[in-house]
């Protein structure tokens, strides 16, 4: 990238996403730009730029994850930072969105918080936002700015290409009826059959696997959706698919937000081989979170992905371009 390119376009980090965001910045040879975020003794938060952004086109990369509220509040603040200190436009980049699944009333008396959201990311300046697998592509159109809905399936793609030889007779199996577009996309990619679980989910924390529609004896079956939260559904379905007469179980997610009781289901469940993405960092405080299923859990990384998204958006270049190996979004 060209001295003035450098100049002109600033790239920061919330505290969450450092490193992402220094891979992002290692992909593009740019520097991740000065910034400072603290919190007071009372738990407000304050972010200090460190470099002149007067004029520039400038992205904050920051994944609203848990502690979900805190990781908000402190996207609003940084963007009201760069808005107060001249920055020619803003963009903001969540590589994981959260509340995404509140995007629909779905009973009586239930807001929804995706498009709270949404407003509040809008009210704070930002002027574009990038997105990676929303939970649902509707939530494009609950923004008054031009969203980029980015896919990671060009990330999965590569990475079951290499190891497709061991794959062998492969299954997708999509693990509810709304992720069956995705599931096919990928099945007819990698050369794959396909077969789809009826899900039914009693709440937010409890979901019932029903039947399988499909055949899965004998093969390699590959879960891909874009979450594994609580791992409930996965780990279900990992166990009827082994009653089934599944030879290996391979699950797929782009965000690893695994909360509650995901990493004792993870542990006792029969899935060999646990694929994610870096949207989410797997340590918290020094710790590692999924120390419990590290031996089999595999990481992908999407620098190059936002990266060259970021480039595109900043070059006035198509964004679309970065879709193949897309094959849309759930619902």
């Amino acid at each position: 990238m060209s001295r003035d390119d450098a100049n002109q376009l600033k790239i920061f980090a919330g505290r969450n996403s450092i490193d992402l965001s220094q891979r992002v910045c290692r992909h593009l040879e740019l520097p991740l730009g000065a910034a400072r975020t603290e919190s007071f003794p009372d738990g407000e938060v304050i972010v200090k730029l460190e470099e002149d952004v007067r004029g520039r086109d400038c992205y904050v990369i920051l994944s609203t994850c848990s502690p979900v509220n805190e990781n908000l509040v402190e996207l609003l603040v940084f963007m009201d930072c760069l808005r107060r200190a001249s920055a020619q436009r803003i963009t903001v980049v969540t590589p994981y969105f959260g509340y995404a699944r509140q995007d629909r009333k779905d009973a009586g008396r239930v807001p929804i918080t995706a498009k709270l959201v949404a407003n509040l990311i809008v009210a704070a300046g930002a002027q574009r936002l990038v997105a990676l697998d929303l939970h649902a592509a509707q939530i494009q159109g609950f923004f008054d700015i031009p969203v980029d809905h980015l896919s990671a399936m060009p990330v999965f793609y590569d990475y079951f290409m290499k190891i497709r030889g061991e794959l062998k007779d492969l299954c997708l199996v999509s693990p509810d009826v709304g992720n069956v577009k995705v599931a096919e996309s990928f099945a007819n990619m990698l050369g794959g059959e396909l077969a789809i679980i009826h899900k039914r989910r009693i709440d937010g924390k409890e979901v019932k696997t029903g039947g399988l529609i499909g055949s899965v004896r004998g093969k390699t079956v590959l879960m891909y959706d874009d979450m594994i939260t609580t791992a409930g559904t996965v780990a279900e379905a990992s166990r009827l698919l082994l009653d089934e007469g599944a030879a290996k179980i391979i699950v797929a997610a782009t965000h690893p937000v695994m909360v509650g009781l995901a990493m004792e289901r993870l542990s006792a469940s029969p899935i060999s081989r646990i694929v994610c993405t870096n949207t989410i960092p797997s340590e918290t405080s020094g710790a590692d979170r999924l120390a419990p299923i590290r031996e089999r859990y595999t990481e992908l990384c999407v620098s190059e992905l936002l990266g060259n998204a970021i480039h595109n958006i900043h070059h006035n270049k198509s964004v679309s371009a970065l879709f193949k190996y897309s094959g849309g979004g759930k619902r």
